[in-house]
């Protein structure tokens, strides 16, 4: 079956300073090779460019509290401090997306903020707009509508919870779906919320157009119950440490659940998840954690335990040097190994050249193992993101073989009800619908009794716009739901979803 999917073209993005320099996207190499490789050192933009940071002193960039409490979390912090360098059909359109659109609410710390147009030196009124709207780390931290889909902003089968992991629980927060991996959510909250979470009905503030669910369970007694379960259900061994964050965690909370779990004897793996890694690096570089971390890291050794850290960066200009210092520091404090799980994005990353970059940079640049680019999960508003499963498989081909074995990422797609499939994995794929369809060889918890687990085809659904006029055609008889439908379907999710936190 064909896989010749179109597929809208994103805009070219502008090259930023950190990360490598290589040969533009369809233009060869000297050599003649369609990629170019030169290593390039890492630096920091200045952040004294945007005017309301223009007398910050260095000591306090490198303060993890001064990070945090400078964190831009409304449209009223984003002018203050550009100011004019971006006309006010930006702030505008800002205010029209958070009204309207938006799943996260803002919050995005200083340092992603100044990788921001990192290469252009503003130059007067409105002066950083256009670069501002191209920019790829802004397109995924501070979306505004016009970067939304109006034909289809959000697919007829998206859902807030889109991998139904809360189904899966087995103690609140606690998702049971592969047969030997649990995801431990600690926390609902993070340093910065992406555009694009995927656990965007439960992480951070509500907004406008989602009213975000809550833990029911006080902190302690749910970390209790996960380690019950873990205690009593030996099949598991790997624990993803995951929330929100758990850079927003208090140090000394965390370290405490880290003790009692390398304590249990059948747990063999365990990954911190932290996007603060490279949004909040001054966090890693604090001397309480990393003195913290060189015990948890000398317990886990002691037990032949393999503790890493998952980090999540889309973009190469995101990597600069304080990311890979506080890799190295990670590092020398005994962490096995530092990986990558970014999101495959139009607009962001969505190109061969824009991935090898990224890769390069982390490796090279940061000692960060390019591990997955997962496609972007099929929540609310997320249509102007998501590239088909035959565009995934195009980027998983153009990548290979510049990257060493070990360090070329896979790209996956997270099929709900699934779990992790490499995109070349569907065992069929109508490409004019758009529907792909998946097997998977084993039960997640909730289907020890379903005779049919294994056998049946699992779907998922390529972005509309996408899919050749017929396929296009085709859902906009069949998938068309009004707003009072998909507004009711919102709110029969949201009560299905507090039910099963009340029940845990």
């Amino acid at each position: 079956m064909s896989v010749d999917v179109a597929a809208e073209s994103a805009p070219e993005s502008p090259r930023a300073t950190p990360g490598l320099t290589l040969s533009a996207a369809g233009t060869e190499a000297p050599d003649g090779q369609p990629y170019a490789y030169h290593r390039v050192e890492l630096v920091e933009p200045d952040w004294t460019r945007f005017p309301g940071w223009r007398d910050v002193t260095a000591e306090e960039w490198a303060s993890a509290q001064w990070q945090r409490s400078h964190c831009v979390k409304n449209v009223k912090q984003l002018r203050e401090l550009m100011g004019d360098l971006l006309d006010d059909r930006f702030y505008a359109d800002l205010e029209k997306d958070q009204a309207e659109r938006a799943t996260m609410s803002m919050l995005v710390p200083p340092q992603m903020m100044k990788t921001m147009a990192p290469a252009v030196d503003p130059a007067g009124t409105g002066s950083l707009t256009e670069a501002f709207y191209a920019d790829p780390v802004r397109r995924y931290m501070i979306p505004v509508f016009s970067d939304r889909r109006t034909d289809w902003p959000s697919h007829p089968h998206a859902t807030r919870d889109s991998l139904h992991e809360h189904d899966m629980w087995v103690a609140e927060g606690l998702t049971h779906r592969y047969p030997t991996k649990v995801l431990a959510e600690l926390l609902p909250t993070c340093p910065q919320y992406c555009g694009h979470c995927t656990r965007m009905d439960l992480v951070g503030n509500s907004t406008a157009v989602i009213d975000k669910l809550k833990f029911v369970g006080k902190p302690n007694d749910r970390l209790g119950d996960m380690l019950d379960y873990l205690r009593r259900t030996p099949q598991v061994r790997d624990v993803v440490v995951s929330g929100g964050d758990v850079a927003n965690m208090p140090w000394a909370r965390l370290e405490a659940f880290l003790t009692e779990l390398l304590e249990i004897e059948n747990i063999r793996d365990v990954r911190l998840a932290t996007k603060a890694l490279m949004a909040l690096p001054q966090h890693w570089l604090q001397d309480d954690v990393v003195e913290g971390m060189g015990r948890v890291a000398t317990l886990a050794r002691s037990r032949g335990v393999s503790l890493a850290i998952h980090t999540h960066v889309n973009h190469a200009n995101s990597v600069t040097p304080l990311v890979a210092d506080a890799t190295r520091a990670m590092l020398e404090a005994g962490v096995r190994d530092v990986r990558n799980q970014g999101v495959l994005m139009d607009g962001v990353n969505a190109d061969e050249h824009d991935l090898l970059d990224l890769c390069f940079a982390l490796l090279d640049g940061a000692q960060i193992m390019p591990y997955y680019f997962y496609m972007c999960d099929m929540i609310p508003f997320s249509e102007h993101w998501r590239v088909s499963v035959a565009e995934a498989q195009r980027l998983q081909h153009q990548i290979m073989g510049y990257l060493p074995g070990f360090a070329t990422p896979r790209i996956v797609c997270d099929v709900p009800f699934v779990g992790k499939r490499w995109v070349h994995q569907l065992t069929a794929y109508d490409t004019e619908r758009g529907i792909s369809y998946w097997t998977k060889n084993y039960r997640t918890s909730i289907e020890s009794e379903d005779p049919e687990a294994l056998t049946r085809a699992y779907e998922y659904y390529d972005p509309i716009h996408t899919l050749p006029a017929e396929g296009q055609a085709w859902w906009e008889q069949h998938g068309r739901l009004d707003e009072s439908a998909l507004k009711a379907a919102e709110v029969a999710e949201a009560s299905r979803r507090m039910a099963a936190l009340q029940a845990h």
